[in-house]
């Protein structure tokens, strides 16, 4: 794969059930657990919710997800504004990033893949840390997930 400065893409194969993962990524407490944040809300289509971090040295940051497409055992996305750290910046009136959950049975489990995509519309001035950031990012989540889904 060609790495971009617009698009963080991960695979992972998780030795668990699509419905196992499905859960994982879209019962929003349960994502929380090992994402590190406590939502305030179900995730909805076409909804947002948001909620604190948890994630040590992080819980005084909410996030805000606006939920795009939820299509049962297979694909569910949503946007964010990527590596949005300080508390003292609106970014609000900047553009956000699709985040993309995509799975596909295995002859072992679930094959997951992560893509975030839409950096170069970042502002110039904080595009390349939020792309480095979110990309260790979600190499770290790959491996919570991992973790979770394994759990019996």
């Amino acid at each position: 794969m060609t790495k971009t400065n617009d698009r963080i893409e991960k695979r992972v194969l998780l030795r668990a059930p699509r419905a196992r993962v499905w859960t994982a990524l879209t019962n929003a407490a349960e994502f929380g657990t090992w994402f590190g944040i406590k939502l305030e809300g179900a995730f909805v289509a076409g909804a947002s919710t948001r909620g604190k971090l948890t994630i040590s040295g992080y819980e005084h940051l909410t996030i805000e997800v606006q939920v795009e497409k939820i299509e049962p055992d297979r694909y569910f996305s949503y946007r964010w504004h990527p590596y949005a750290l300080d508390p003292k910046v609106d970014y609000s009136k900047e553009p956000t990033t699709l985040v993309e959950f995509r799975l596909e049975e295995a002859a072992d489990g679930t094959d997951l893949t992560i893509i975030e995509s839409g950096f170069d519309r970042i502002p110039a001035e904080r595009r390349a840390e939020a792309f480095r950031m979110n990309d260790g990012g979600w190499t770290a989540q790959i491996k919570n997930i991992e973790k979770h889904v394994s759990r019996a």
